[in-house]
């Protein structure tokens, strides 16, 4: 996925809408030890992302029940991230790529990727969408925490593919996009947390 220009800058790449964010093996915080984190806004304020490989127990019939049906799997509500966790954000994807076909309360993020108003009615929105996916809460930093924690090496920025985010096996997503890097970041994908267990 490519991302519009104008986003955060670190010591390994540029953050924009669609970027990944992996947690290299010395991000320790349990909010994002593992995680890969899919961004969907930045800019000079800060930015915003969604935890891709964190689903939750709660079944998205169990809390949003209007959704149950257009949910792609798992079904389950997935934890995006520390903030906000008592509210919701739905990530689609378009059935069709022409922007003119998006559904009311769609604004699009980068691609045929984007957010969908989960107060909107389900019925406006299904065949209009060919993957829905509802996360609980969000990732935020302030522009410099970010890039701090990149320049730190906390996190590796990578290109993010639309495979990414709709996958319903999640289990292995941090190792797969690392495998798919040039050089060290591959090697990252078979390091364990603990170094001494190997």
């Amino acid at each position: 996925m490519s991302g519009a220009s104008g986003g955060v800058t670190g010591g390994v790449g540029e953050v924009v809408p669609g970027t990944l964010l992996v947690a290299s093996p010395e991000l320790l915080d349990p909010n994002f030890a593992d995680t890969v984190v899919l961004m969907i806004d930045v800019d000079d304020d800060g930015a915003v992302g969604l935890v891709l490989n964190r689903p939750s127990a709660v079944m998205v019939a169990d809390v949003l029940a209007a959704w149950r049906d257009v949910v792609s799997p798992p079904e389950t509500l997935f934890t995006g991230g520390p903030v906000g966790s008592d509210g919701a954000l739905g990530l689609v994807r378009l059935a069709d790529p022409d922007p003119g076909t998006a559904p009311v309360g769609f604004r699009a993020l980068v691609d045929d990727l984007g957010l969908v108003d989960l107060d909107t009615p389900v019925e406006l929105v299904e065949g209009s969408v060919s993957a829905v996916r509802i996360y609980a809460g969000y990732a935020g930093w302030g522009a410099e925490q970010l890039r701090g924690e990149i320049a730190e090496g906390s996190w590796y920025v990578v290109p993010g593919e639309v495979g990414d985010v709709f996958r319903p096996e999640v289990e292995d997503l941090r190792r797969d996009v690392l495998r798919r890097q040039p050089g060290e970041r591959a090697w990252a994908a078979t390091r364990p947390a603990d170094p001494g267990l190997n």
